[in-house]
């Protein structure tokens, strides 16, 4: 019998100033209008929001995300896979992980927690960490009705 690997995990929680509902709209809006998915991270996407549908996003000049949503469960949780199409600067193939996002009443704003499956190194581990860390922080600001502005990283080197 083969072992199975769950591979590395990155796990994120963020406290934001606005209801699980008001942060779901905004995912929503984020995944299925592709000019506003832009203004959060990559500069093209391509969504199918719908379970077994596509995810796709250019998230910085020749490195494209790629994967299929999961699982859609308004205002709760919302799952799709992840990886890198070939040409990408990652080791992480196209729809290999797992991306998490749960939503959970805190107080009057939502506690969200996040979480990168099944990755296949410390090294990746790292990265994508900090990538996430840099788009959640964008969500964050979003979800309190903040204006992220252009993300910096399509411009130039991800610091």
């Amino acid at each position: 019998m083969d072992a199975v690997t769950e591979g590395i995990s990155i796990d994120r929680e963020i406290a934001i100033a606005a209801s699980p509902e008001t942060v779901w709209e905004l995912l929503w809006e984020l995944l299925t209008n592709e000019d506003e998915a832009i203004t959060w991270m990559g500069q093209s996407a391509t969504f199918d929001l719908r379970p077994g549908g596509m995810y796709r996003v250019e998230v910085i000049p020749g490195n494209t995300a790629r994967g299929e949503f999961v699982e859609i469960d308004p205002p709760h949780r919302l799952v799709y896979t992840w990886g890198w199409e070939p040409g990408s600067q990652s080791s992480v193939e196209a729809a290999s992980s797992t991306i998490e996002f749960e939503l959970t009443p805190d107080g009057d704003g939502t506690l969200l927690r996040f979480r990168h499956a099944n990755l296949p190194s410390e090294e990746a581990a790292a990265s994508h960490g900090h990538g996430w860390d840099h788009y959640l922080g964008r969500l964050a600001v979003a979800a309190a009705g903040g204006d992220t502005g252009t993300d910096p990283w399509v411009e130039g080197p991800m610091s």
